[in-house]
């Protein structure tokens, strides 16, 4: 198998885990939990987006990576990253928590979406190689942020009546106390 397939079979593949945990561990629990609080936990885990600056790190990634992918893809990421830790800095002042919230959604999802075109347009499949240390994140790391993405949103627009279901586990422990 050349390299340019191995990594689009890594690229697709790398949903499959995190789609499967995520509907068995992830998302039963933010479902359950009170808008804020899924909010925060998604928010939590994009704050971490800042690290997407390894992209343009010398030495990290290859020299022949085309800067049409690393410099949207860093800043891109950075950006996400810097609307997460304000929206959780913000966390006491809702209107400026949902407008943040709302912001690193909309900026972190375009962002992926992004990325994978300018990807898909310079045959990043073809320079995976170049990726260097960096390989992992969108294997890895970009399935989960796309998941939670998506989460997001869906929670951002289900109506009242479907917020804050307690799973049975967490009733059935709330009538032992």
């Amino acid at each position: 198998m050349s390299p340019a397939i191995i990594f689009q079979l890594h690229l697709v593949l790398g949903y499959v885990p995190w789609l499967l945990c995520f509907g068995a561990y992830i998302w039963p629990r933010l479902k359950s939990m009170d808008q804020v609080a899924a909010q925060r936990a998604i928010a939590t885990l994009h704050s971490f987006r800042f690290f997407g600056l390894v992209f343009i790190v010398p030495g990290v990634v290859g020299p022949n990576l085309p800067a049409g992918f690393t410099a949207p893809a860093a800043y891109g990421d950075f950006a996400t990253g810097l609307l997460a830790m304000l929206a959780l800095m913000t966390i006491k002042t809702r209107p400026l928590f949902w407008l943040f919230t709302i912001a690193f959604n909309l900026a972190g999802a375009s962002d992926i979406i992004i990325d994978y075109y300018h990807g898909s347009q310079l045959d990043l499949p073809a320079l995976a190689g170049q990726l260097g240390a960096t390989y992992a994140i969108p294997i890895i790391y970009v399935p989960l942020l796309m998941i939670t993405h998506i989460a997001a949103f869906y929670l951002l627009l289900r109506s009242p009546s479907q917020r804050a279901r307690p799973l049975a586990g967490d009733a059935a422990a709330a009538t032992d106390a």
